[in-house]
């Protein structure tokens, strides 16, 4: 109703502001309605976004292709939707489609399951649950999902079983057929706020720096303040997907799918089959994006999907549909943070004393994972001498969330940034002035132990301020302000360091295998997946580089565990740092090779020069492995004593904002924002461009 009314309101102001101005004192109904259908509703136009890009030194040789603007790889199969997915992989002859059936309750035991109707349904072939699983039950991270629910489920959304038919159309409508009865479970536990009363939590952890309660009692001033951040769906443009092909003279089983790491899935799928993992061969061309979404709960596709191909011995194909993705597999954890800060006169930060609670779901998954790294950001950019931050990791009944793009620190930092706000305001100072007062500077210490090294954000910070123009335009808003009352706008520079490394340590390492074929030309094979993000344009630059050739010559088919065992997750934005520094390996090994052949034949063309290696039987196959140097952690969760290196480096930013908002409905629109990032040196500026860009 309020909406309504200011909408109204709205609309009055301006047909009467508009008439006004034409002189108008009154005016009949006919007339205003004439009036009004010539008048043009207001439209905010956002200025058209320009970037600028690393150049290119004038003496790079143009073969060496690191650092340029290369176009993305698949960028004209993109465009053109010539682009493949597993959806688009040509069906088998033999081809059956699996629809999931999945719980209507939070909590509640599955009582029974009725088939009789779905049975009858056209098309229907068979019905897979927990009793057709040969190997375990028990799927996900940690084993703390499970393939199909035994009895009793945990989440609107949990897979009971699932249906086989000849046709995607018959599989719905079938699945839609199985009647289930639930006994409801009590409590049901659903928001952040119910496992607190209910003192549900997964995990507890704290991270810990001087003496946070000390500081806090001694301090000038202290604030008090508590935020919720909800959650956020990934909404990837390809849904969740996979076809399993099983191999029945070897008892193998090939899946394509849609997936940030193949070998989670292959691990998956090997336990759940019970069978070794060199059985399970995952391929991965790429994905319709993933964000996090596809690095472990693809599970609760695959899994029930080789269960069913095993069962029937033939080919299966699931895509969950739009409603069934975001019903299922989990997004951003939603957050809430209750604090106090301890600050001077100044605005000096003195001590932060933070209880953050995130909503992980009804099982794991990463959420472990995700609340560590929000410990490790929930600083934001800010020197704390005291600290104490606790991690409640909440259990309820709701889908389990996950990984998503930034991994638990977007939320802490912009916790962080509510009470660098809440600091100016009691202080009566700009926020900028507090932040510019707390930022860390080159060779300070985090206070997990960290020394800041090449630390560039003050430079970011300065950079985008100045080419913003940051303070002519806040002067410029405080006069639209006075003369506007229905519409407000407001700036904001906000700067951003993000640590670089996965947390979970045995994840930071990678593999590659590169092949040189007899006419020079090279197949190039890594552990990371493509998901639009331009991975693979900047791996064969890398190779390009390493061996001196042109990019044309490099060619990426697909990622697989069949040519590169035990890889890492694409995630934790390290893929073009790990398995390029795999393949950088690999390509020395076959130079290293070719050297005695290059020392007496100088003259000789790539091709001629591996013609030539070929027959003199040299090996033109290498593989290659990188493992993360220098990094390490001693922390105990349980007293919160944190010591070390967690991450290899980190990525600096700020960005400054400004923003239109309409006073009466919530409207608003962002006007301009200028973004200045430190990416280290680039592999691809144009791909990070857009990578930044689609971040924001």
């Amino acid at each position: 109703e309020a909406l309504t009314l200011s909408f109204f309101f709205k609309f009055y102001i301006h047909i009467k502001d508009c008439l006004c101005k034409e002189g108008a004192t009154q005016v009949s109904i006919t007339e205003l309605r004439i009036k009004s259908k010539q008048l043009s509703m207001f439209v905010p136009i956002c200025e058209i976004t320009h970037f600028l890009l690393m150049k290119v030194p004038e003496n790079q040789p143009k073969d060496d292709s690191v650092g340029r603007p290369l176009p993305h790889s698949s960028g004209q199969l993109h465009v053109t939707g010539e682009a493949k997915y597993i959806d688009d992989i040509t069906p088998h002859a033999d081809e059956l489609y699996m629809c999931l059936v999945t719980s209507t309750r939070c909590h509640a035991y599955v009582r029974d399951v009725n088939l009789a109707d779905a049975m009858t349904s056209p098309g229907y072939v068979t019905y897979v649950d927990h009793r057709d699983i040969p190997g375990s039950n028990e799927c996900g991270v940690m084993n703390g999902d499970l393939v199909f629910a035994n009895g009793k489920v945990t989440c609107v959304g949990q897979v009971i079983g699932a249906v086989i038919a000849d046709t995607c159309a018959h599989a719905q409508r079938a699945a839609q057929l199985v009647k289930i009865t639930y006994e409801d479970i009590f409590p049901r536990i659903l928001t952040i706020e119910d496992a607190i009363k209910h003192e549900s939590f997964h995990k507890i952890l704290h991270l810990n720096a001087g003496d946070a309660a000390a500081a806090l009692d001694a301090s000038e001033y202290v604030i008090e303040g508590e935020i919720r951040i909800a959650g956020q769906e990934h909404f990837y443009l390809e849904t969740q997907a996979c076809l399993v092909v099983p191999q029945l003279e070897s008892d193998q089983m090939e899946i394509y799918a849609s997936s940030q790491s193949p070998t989670f899935l292959q691990d998956n799928a090997a336990s759940v089959l019970g069978i070794e993992n060199n059985k399970v061969i995952v391929r991965v061309k790429r994905m319709g994006g993933g964000f996090g979404g596809k690095e472990t709960r693809f599970v609760l596709v695959s899994n029930p999907a080789v269960v069913a191909a095993k069962k029937c011995g033939r080919p299966i194909r699931c895509m969950l549909t739009r409603q069934e993705d975001m019903l299922i597999s989990g997004q951003r954890h939603s957050f809430y943070a209750k604090y106090k800060v301890g600050f001077t006169k100044e605005g000096k930060l003195t001590s932060l004393v933070n209880n953050i609670y995130s909503n992980a779901g009804n099982s794991l998954d990463l959420s472990i994972s995700v609340m560590e790294r929000a410990l490790y950001h929930s600083g934001g950019c800010y020197r704390i001498p005291n600290i104490s931050i606790a991690g409640h990791v909440c259990k309820t009944n709701v889908s389990s969330n996950t990984a998503f793009r930034g991994f638990g620190a977007p939320q802490a930092m912009l916790i962080a940034e509510d009470w660098i706000s809440g600091i100016a305001a009691k202080l009566g100072i700009s926020g900028e002035k507090v932040r510019e007062i707390n930022m860390y500077k080159e060779g300070d210490n985090t206070y997990y132990g960290q020394v800041l090294e090449c630390f560039n954000l003050p430079r970011c910070w300065q950079e985008c301020r100045q080419k913003s123009n940051f303070n002519e335009r806040k002067e410029k808003i405080e006069e639209y302000n006075s003369k506007n009352r229905w519409r407000k706008r407001g700036i904001s520079c906000i700067p951003t360091m993000f640590g670089i490394s996965f947390t979970g340590f045995f994840l930071n390492q990678a593999g590659a295998l590169v092949q040189v074929y007899k006419d020079g030309s090279v197949l190039l094979t890594h552990g990371g997946t493509e998901m639009g993000q331009g991975l693979h344009t900047k791996m064969i630059q890398v190779a390009s580089t390493c061996l001196g050739i042109p990019a044309s010559r490099i060619h990426i088919s697909s990622t697989s565990t069949e040519t590169v065992p035990n890889t890492s997750p694409t995630a934790a934005s390290v893929g073009s740092d790990i398995n390029g520094m795999a393949i950088k390996e690999a390509c020395e090994k076959i130079l290293g090779r070719l050297k005695p052949l290059r020392e007496n034949l100088a003259e000789l063309s790539w091709d001629d020069l591996i013609m030539k290696a070929y027959l003199e039987r040299i090996s033109l196959s290498a593989t290659g492995f990188y493992k993360t140097p220098d990094i390490y952690c001693n922390w105990d969760q349980k007293s919160g004593e944190c010591f070390g290196r967690p991450f290899d480096y980190f990525t600096y930013g700020a960005a400054v904002s400004e923003v239109e908002i309409d006073c009466l409905t919530g409207d608003h629109v962002v006007l301009q924002t200028d973004i200045v990032m430190d990416v280290g040196g680039s592999l691809n500026p144009a791909v990070d461009i857009g990578q930044i860009e689609g971040a924001f």
